[in-house]
């Protein structure tokens, strides 16, 4: 199954769960019901923008939307082959999901990279809140979470959480790599 195809059924999986319609959820995230339709017909490949808004109106982290459900349940390794690992088709924003959080809990792990010039938005987050410590790895990064402005460098570790929008924007001359320590709120 491709990336595309699985956001789709887990998309449409979600948004059925929660009882919601095309346009109930576009209405929530603030994402048009075309678009919606789209997506979860494999017909458009969202961007990070886009996921990240219909996660924000469906009350879930964005790894819901692109990994399967306990499709790891039990399993002690995690080999990097195995790891969902997402494009956004415009910012160029690459997401490898290296760790899920599993049913009883614990901490899930996310390594993005960012090219040169990439700015990704989130809105805040309507669901169950989390925290989030990014450790960057490579490069620069500007993060505006809310009114507030961090300027990272390699090394530098944020704790922040999803509870104001969220700004990632790369600094330099060349992208960045980081890793993102996800953990209930």
């Amino acid at each position: 199954m491709t990336i595309d195809a699985l956001i789709a059924s887990r998309l449409l999986a979600l948004r059925q769960a929660k009882g919601l319609s095309l346009a109930e959820l576009a209405e929530r995230s603030g994402v048009s019901k075309a678009m919606i339709s789209k997506v979860e017909r494999v017909e458009s490949s969202p961007t990070a923008m886009i996921l990240g808004r219909l996660a924000a109106g469906l009350g879930v982290p964005l790894a819901q939307l692109l990994t399967e459900e306990d499709k790891d349940a039990g399993r002690r390794l995690r080999k990097k082959a195995d790891q969902e690992v997402w494009r956004d088709p415009e910012a160029g924003y690459l997401r490898r999901q290296v760790a899920e959080r599993g049913s009883e809990g614990g901490a899930e792990m996310v390594e993005v990279e960012l090219p040169r010039g990439a700015r990704v938005a989130y809105p805040r987050w309507t669901g169950q809140p989390y925290r989030q410590r990014l450790w960057l790895v490579e490069g620069g990064l500007r993060i505006d979470y809310g009114d507030e402005v961090f300027e990272l460098a390699p090394g530098d570790c944020l704790d922040f959480g999803v509870d104001r929008p969220l700004v990632f924007k790369t600094l330099g001359r060349g992208g960045c790599r980081y890793l993102l320590v996800i953990s209930p709120g």
